[in-house]
């Protein structure tokens, strides 16, 4: 690929701004294509037509970046024709007819219990738990922002089913967090066979490792780029 454009999809309980680490590491290597969907977290088909709408609007190639249920969008999605290479952080790739739902009933995550839903049906991470659940590497201080503004996720769009997997026709790249506590390592290691992604890199990170190795993902990205 010459110069493709880059589109990050963020996961629950955040928004866009999950990657601004990975935005300014991006830029200062000289990627000027870079955009950075904000999904609504109220159903996959919502989140992958937003999703696709922004990728359809460039007219370049384009490298798709998902973290966490982000991974499950670009799945949804990403079969288009521009996309040249799909890259999973610490995230869902569900299978034909699979949800995220499924996969973690498989092999829970460690902080389940600090995954609360509300009399509406969208789920939050405990704020007293958030810290020790989703981000342990990170500072007190920068985990408590996280928290504070935390995006809750419909619970639909956990158990919403992909339809026709992206990875079985782009190739992948797949980044494994040994510390995650929100996505079980045991099912990102399956994941990440069952895709045959095309390199596979493992962090001692938690679930945000797009900002705690923030450095190592975005090396990942930009491998992704020089198909």
């Amino acid at each position: 690929m010459k110069n493709p454009s880059i589109v990050l999809v963020h996961g629950f309980w955040g928004g866009a701004a999950h990657w601004s680490k990975v935005i300014h590491q991006l830029h200062q290597q000289g990627f000027k294509k870079i955009y950075a969907v904000e999904n609504s977290l109220m159903s996959l088909k919502e989140d992958a037509d937003t999703t696709r709408r922004m990728v359809q609007s460039i007219q370049d190639d384009v490298v798709l970046v998902g973290h966490s249920y982000g991974g499950k969008v670009i799945t949804e999605m990403g079969n288009l024709p521009n996309v040249k290479a799909l890259v999973y952080i610490a995230a869902f790739a569900p299978d034909a007819h699979e949800s995220a739902e499924a996969i973690s009933i498989a092999n829970p995550p460690a902080a389940l219990a600090s995954i609360e839903a509300d009399s509406d049906g969208f789920l939050w991470i405990n704020r007293e738990k958030y810290h020790e659940s989703f981000c342990q590497d990170l500072p007190a201080d920068e985990a408590f922002i996280l928290a504070v503004t935390q995006k809750p996720a419909k619970t639909a769009t956990f158990s919403d089913k992909v339809t026709d997997p992206a990875w079985k026709y782009k190739p992948s790249f797949y980044q494994i967090s040994t510390a995650d506590k929100m996505i079980n390592t045991i099912n990102q290691e399956k994941m990440s066979e069952r895709l045959n992604a095309q390199k596979v890199i493992r962090l001692d990170a938690s679930h945000v490792s797009l900002v705690s190795k923030f450095k190592e993902v975005t090396d990942l990205i930009v491998e992704a780029t020089q198909l």
